[in-house]
């Protein structure tokens, strides 16, 4: 797919690469694209989790497996960059 854009959102596209580190005007188009569908999904997200049958309430014990799954995972994930 090519798209051609006028002098002023090529200069705009070429800036936020420079700016924002992404390695091509591609990678920010699609990264433009994809937020555009996040948005365009979250109405129905939300409409869906509205109209769902409730759940138990969340309380702190819920939170503290979920710090200590991330915790967990940022450990995986630096050993394996430190092995890298």
């Amino acid at each position: 797919m090519n798209i051609s854009l006028p002098d002023s959102l090529k200069a705009f596209v070429d800036k936020q690469v420079s700016q924002r580190g992404y390695g091509t005007s591609s990678e920010y188009v699609r990264e433009v694209i994809r937020r555009d569908q996040d948005r365009l999904q979250l109405p129905n997200l939300l409409l869906a989790g509205a109209s769902s049958a409730p759940t138990a309430p969340v309380n702190e014990a819920c939170f503290g497996g979920l710090r200590e799954r991330v915790r967990g995972a940022a450990q995986v994930a630096s050993k394996t960059r430190s092995r890298s």
